[in-house]
């Protein structure tokens, strides 16, 4: 016969379910003080989250930006030290082009002296120099462009010519001097003559053509002019750096200003002007940075706030989360500017993301004091519930998503570092906010309008069974309870293959090395970026895609250039480091004091052949520019016009210590294992005979050094996130059995989210590496709140966990899904990336968590229950 139930063991339960609550409430002492505080006082508690978050937004507005790659790395960083020394010697002035385009080219050509003269009206610092083309640099290069030549080929030159006049005239050509024409020779050998000594083989001999092609640039009648005169640019220098946005701004708006009264219109109602220059281009990405930030934020907010809505379906709930994660949000930001100053491309959009995550204890919080309100529980003893049943749980998942952060710290890639520092503040800071400012806020509300429980949200438009909104965990415990073993099976299946995925992929390196899906989409700067294509194709500006060196003395830059140039031809043809490498001592001929007198004497028998009809005028013209005025002097540094100088020239007038390197070609330098190979030839060169050591920076070595951070720190970071994880969850639940279930869960979701990465051949680069060790910390968020209420229901209670706290958990995982969703509107493709590897391991780990953790549960509690049963069975059949 059946056995009867024994009220001897409900009545153990109950006493046992009392005496766990007495427990609970003997661990949450401290939060009954604040809780009795914050029922007595809660206007006060409020004053202070108003002075807090005052203060802190005081200090968060005064946070600035740092775009360039260089501020992902450590000051400390040799790199980064050179760099900014560079920088400090040599970018005391900006550029900024106007390209000026048009079919007429006289026209263009007025236009562009027009707008030089109005722009030199401004003055220092908006424009400290203006030039239309190198006028004054072609006007003291080009007389003296036979000075480049050997002196060896100029005296074989003048060997070469008695023999030549000689074979065309029958005899010297002083011999003949005075003569207007001669009859000795023929015409075929003064032909001869003319083809050997005319312009063309001049300029070659003078090394100012090979195979045909110009070596020298050529600027028509001194213009920066493209070659079918469509296009014409006038470049200017700033005193204003680009990093001071406000400045920056204003040089433009001048600078616009001066291009509107050259009156473009006037001269050809056909022209039309565009900038471009290391300013306009500083200018605008702060400026798209800024916007990103605010377009990110707005939809990152925007989402979050529906979501919660939704799941509410309350105003007022929807009103006291948003202040809530607002306070706590703002504190994060204050702090953020005491501790760490700055922000930069990676830790730019945390605001999404602190939210996003932050307000996951407020959510669980809420759900807590609406179930009991439900109930029928006053309000006040709702928020004594709300914070002795939930703080725990609340507070292991914002530890150990905080942990996650904190992991990051220990590296000293600046990227991961401040990433840390800010998001594991920020966890604590939401916690904090949560248990500090929500109860009052519901508190006031309540006592302003007390909460109607049979009405349906929105005014009563919308009735609902219970006052959760849209209940996000009951599909999720329908399933469970449906299939518990299929569901299971199917979630362990999917883990093996994505981590058996997972190892094929990085069996085969999942490294991000084309630096253009790194960079900012530039499709709404089209035109900006056509201008500056044009403006260093005309002008052959020399800073674009070079390397600047900064060496420390005049005499070390001619070893320099040796050792440099040594590396690269040793290098294998089809692994060369650089093309050429650029010193202003290269527009300083050698010994001149030898030349001088030899092209003089050249000048001379040019002009005497000329009249005698050996050399034709036209061609005598032609090469007469390159020959050297009368009383040339030899010339050094100093002498050197300043736009020739210019890229070579300190902030304090020092010339010559600045070495450029070009690359192989313009299509290389987004290739990251060129970047690797280029910044290895010249980031460290020791001078012989003990001239020192010179260092090298620049995007390639920063980039270099960028990637080799990362590739040494994420394997420790993301064992060290584990390891914090596991010991956060430890303290909570003990080394027992719901640590390893949880642990297990966790795993599980990182091998979906790994594998999906996989399948998708996802490429990792230094920011979406960041959403591996974020996923322990916050991924395990839901798989603890599931278990914490699991421990609360008993054996059995797994469908009313999901049910109850699986639908908070699920809108936990969707705020900080919508947090890095937003990312994914950001214009930079390296913050997209991250955007979408997070919410793939949000994804991953709340679907294990509240969908194969708990049927895996049920499965075990099904199948003990069923032993039981079982065992009962067979007692009774005995008996």
């Amino acid at each position: 016969m059946n056995a009867r139930p024994d009220p001897s063991g409900d009545r153990s339960d109950a006493e046992a379910r009392t005496q766990k609550t007495a427990d609970a409430r003997s661990r949450s002492r401290w939060l009954l003080h604040l809780a009795a505080l914050q029922l007595a006082r809660p206007w006060a508690v409020l004053g202070l989250a108003l002075l807090l978050t005052a203060a802190s937004l005081a200090l968060a507005m005064r946070l600035e930006i740092q775009p360039g790659f260089e501020a992902l790395l450590p000051k400390s960083r040799p790199s980064v030290q050179e760099l900014e020394r560079v920088k400090s010697r040599t970018t005391g002035v900006s550029t900024v082009f106007v390209v000026l385009e048009g079919g007429d080219t006289p026209s263009l050509r007025k236009a562009a002296d027009a707008i030089a003269v109005e722009a030199k009206k401004l003055g220092h610092p908006w424009v400290g120099s203006v030039e239309s083309g190198p006028h004054d640099a072609l006007a003291f290069l080009k007389p003296r462009a036979g000075l480049f030549a050997e002196a060896s080929e100029l005296q074989s030159l003048l060997d070469d010519w008695d023999e030549e006049v000689g074979r065309a005239t029958g005899a010297s050509l002083d011999e003949e001097e005075g003569d207007d024409e001669t009859e000795a020779g023929s015409a075929k050998r003064r032909d001869a003559l003319r083809a050997k000594f005319g312009a063309k083989s001049l300029k070659k001999r003078f090394g100012l053509e090979e195979d045909g092609r110009a070596t020298m640039p050529d600027y028509p009648d001194g213009y920066y002019q493209s070659a079918d005169g469509k296009v014409v640019v006038v470049t200017m220098r700033s005193a204003i750096l680009g990093t001071d946005y406000a400045a920056g701004r204003e040089a433009l708006r001048r600078i616009r200003g001066a291009i509107d009264d050259a009156h473009l219109e006037a001269l050809h109602r056909d022209i039309r002007y565009s900038m471009a220059g290391d300013l306009v281009t500083a200018i605008s990405e702060y400026k798209a940075i800024n916007e990103d930030l605010t377009e990110v934020g707005l939809a990152g907010t925007l989402m979050l706030i529906a979501v919660v809505f939704l799941y509410y379906l309350r105003l007022r709930m929807l009103l006291a989360m948003t202040l809530t994660i607002g306070i706590g949000v703002s504190l994060t930001f204050g702090v953020t500017q005491l501790l760490v100053g700055q922000l930069n491309m990676a830790t730019g959009f945390l605001f999404t993301i602190v939210a996003g995550n932050g307000i996951n204890s407020g959510i669980i919080y809420m759900a807590r004091y609406l179930e009991e309100r439900r109930k029928g529980t006053a309000y006040d003893e709702a928020i004594r519930v709300a914070h002795t049943d939930t703080w725990l749980a609340t507070l292991t998942a914002a530890a150990a998503a905080g942990a996650s952060y904190a992991s990051l710290v220990a590296t000293e890639f600046r990227g991961f570092r401040d990433f840390g520092i800010i998001g594991g503040i920020g966890m604590v800071l939401c916690w904090i906010a949560t248990y500090a400012f929500l109860p009052p806020i519901l508190i006031v509300a309540e006592r302003a309008v007390g909460l109607s429980l049979e009405r349906g949200g929105l005014f009563g438009l919308l009735p609902r069974q219970t006052s959760g909104g849209l209940e996000f965990g009951r599909p999720f415990a329908a399933l469970v309870a449906r299939a518990p073993r299929a569901t299971t099976l199917l979630g362990v299946l999917i883990a093996v293959v994505g981590t058996v995925a997972t190892a094929r992929w990085v069996a085969r390196d999942p490294m991000e090395y084309d630096l253009k899906n790194l960079r900012t989409d530039m499709n709404k700067r089209a035109a900006e970026v056509r201008a500056g294509e044009l403006a260093v194709s005309v002008t052959r500006f020399v800073g674009t895609d070079g390397m600047a060196i900064l060496a420390d003395r005049l005499d070390q830059v001619a070893p320099l250039v040796t050792e440099l140039e040594r590396r690269r031809d040793a290098a294998p043809a089809d692994a060369k480091p650089f093309k050429a490498v650029y010193t202003l001592q290269d527009l300083v001929a050698k010994d001149q004091e030898k030349k001088i007198p030899l092209l003089m004497e050249l000048k001379d028998r040019l002009r005497r052949a000329t009249r005698r009809g050996l050399i034709t005028k036209d061609e005598l013209a032609e090469i007469e520019p390159f020959l050297p005025p009368d009383g040339l002097r030899p010339y050094g540094l100093g002498d050197l016009p300043e736009s020739a100088a210019r890229a070579f020239t300190e902030r304090d007038g020092t010339r010559g210590r600045v070495v450029y390197i070009e690359p192989i070609s313009s299509d290389v330098v987004e290739d990251a294992h060129y970047l690797f190979r280029w910044s290895d030839a010249y980031r460290k060169v020791e001078l012989p005979n003990g001239k020192g050591t010179i260092l090298g920076s620049g995007r390639a070595v920063i980039y270099a050094d960028i990637w080799s951070a990362v590739v040494a720190d994420v394997p420790r970071l993301v064992a060290l996130s584990l390891a914090l994880t596991l010991v956060v969850v430890a303290l909570s639940f003990r080394l027992g059995a719901a640590t390893a279930i949880i642990l297990a869960s966790l795993l599980g979701g990182i091998a979906w989210m790994t594998g999906a990465l996989a399948l998708g051949d996802v490429k990792l680069n230094f920011l979406n590496f960041i959403a591996l060790p974020l996923t322990f910390g916050i991924g395990v968020d839901y798989a603890v709140n599931i278990m914490q209420r699991y421990a609360k229901e008993g054996a059995g209670g797994m469908i009313t966990a999901v049910r109850e706290t699986g639908g908070a958990v699920v809108l936990c995982s969707a705020t900080t899904m919508f947090g890095y969703l937003a990312l994914v509107r950001s214009v930079n493709y390296a913050v997209r990336s991250m955007g979408v590897a997070a919410v793939l391991g949000e994804v991953a780990c709340l679907v294990f968590a509240v969908l194969i953790l708990p049927s895996a549960l049920v499965w075990r509690d099904r199948l003990r229950s069923s032993r039981r049963d079982g065992a009962t069975a067979s007692v009774d059949h005995a008996a």
